[in-house]
């Protein structure tokens, strides 16, 4: 049997350029905030801020940074947030007396990132922040904060530069918008 043609296509929202010049304004607003600071955890949550985790880690100058990664999951393999992330992976770095920044690819209801604050915050950080590459605010549900905010875009589909549809998509340089067309 032949299968049918996709029906999606994808439409450039951000370029690789723009997100890197975005992450190293970023990086330095964390540099100034955090000068002096013997301790400076970054707290990736997989996979989505895998690239973003990175890139902003080679940009920030502090010399103390550690870096350690969390997971949940609130999608599964759909497009629409279950509102009940699941804690997959834990960190393994103490972070009592610790200046932690959480760092997110999305934030859109804010279910997850609010799971985490709580979660984090309960461990006694010395400080506790939050950075996200990209925001939704017109799709938040739960108010969280975002200390360190890359971009606010449109409640649009996006994938690229780690943001996925069920897996797929990660990889691309820049950030993109998924369409579905509705057409056979």
């Amino acid at each position: 049997m032949k299968e049918k043609p996709s029906n999606v296509r994808y439409e450039t929202l951000l370029t690789s350029e723009q997100i890197s010049t975005r992450i190293a304004e970023m990086a330095q607003q964390i540099d100034a905030d955090y000068e002096g600071e013997e301790s400076l955890v970054l707290v990736g949550v997989l996979r989505g801020a895998t690239f973003f985790l990175v890139d902003l880690a080679r940009a920030i100058r502090n010399p103390n940074v550690e870096i350690d990664y969390i997971s949940l999951s609130s999608y599964g393999s759909g497009t629409k947030s279950s509102r009940e992330p699941i804690i997959n992976l834990d960190v393994r770095t103490p972070i009592r007396g610790k200046n932690v920044i959480l760092v997110e690819d999305i934030v859109d209801t804010g279910y997850s990132l609010n799971t985490l604050l709580r979660m984090i915050d309960a461990r006694g950080p010395k400080s506790l922040k939050t950075c996200a590459l990209l925001s939704k605010s017109d799709a938040r549900e739960v108010k969280v904060p975002v200390d360190y905010l890359g971009i606010e875009i449109p409640n649009l589909w996006v994938e690229g530069y780690g943001l996925d549809t069920d897996q797929k998509g990660r990889a691309r340089r820049d950030i993109v918008v998924r369409i579905t067309s509705s057409r056979p």
